[in-house]
């Protein structure tokens, strides 16, 4: 017997708002996305002024972080990223076009070792993504160890 868990909308909600506050902290117009582990759209906040690109792109980012169980930054990384030229999984975007994304700005979520959704971040350069999705993902970890208690 296996137990899954499921992310809902009243975690998902304090994700976006930690990571629209150190988004606009940082001075970032930018879309958060946080989807559950089967990569559906949980919840999505477009800041004022953020691209229309980014709704579609923080999505696919959400999307292969919840199902490829990785930072989506990691596939690219020299020297072993698995999807640069050469290695295993090089081309591995070509095979859900438009859903899978393999540069910076999509962050699993993760509950006792279990993927149980994504987030994805999309307007920043790569540094800025990042510390949006590391603010996501510490309020996140509040969610989770407050429903423990």
């Amino acid at each position: 017997m296996h137990r899954i868990l499921r992310i809902t909308l009243d975690d998902a909600l304090p994700v976006l708002a930690a990571g629209r506050a150190k988004a606009e902290e940082i001075g970032v117009r930018q879309t958060l996305c946080v989807c559950d582990d089967g990569g559906n759209l949980i919840a999505l906040h477009r800041l004022p002024g953020a691209r229309l690109t980014g709704v579609e792109i923080s999505i696919a980012k959400a999307f292969t972080a919840a199902g490829h169980e990785r930072a989506t930054h990691l596939f690219n990384e020299p020297p072993n990223g698995p999807a640069l030229p050469g290695n295993e999984a090089f081309g591995i975007s070509h095979m859900l076009p438009g859903k899978f994304a393999t540069f910076v700005g999509g962050f699993p979520l993760v509950v006792d070792g279990q993927i149980v959704g994504g987030v994805g971040i999309s307007g920043g350069n790569g540094e800025q993504d990042k510390a949006v999705g590391a603010a996501m993902l510490a309020e996140f970890d509040a969610v989770v160890a407050a429903a423990a208690h």
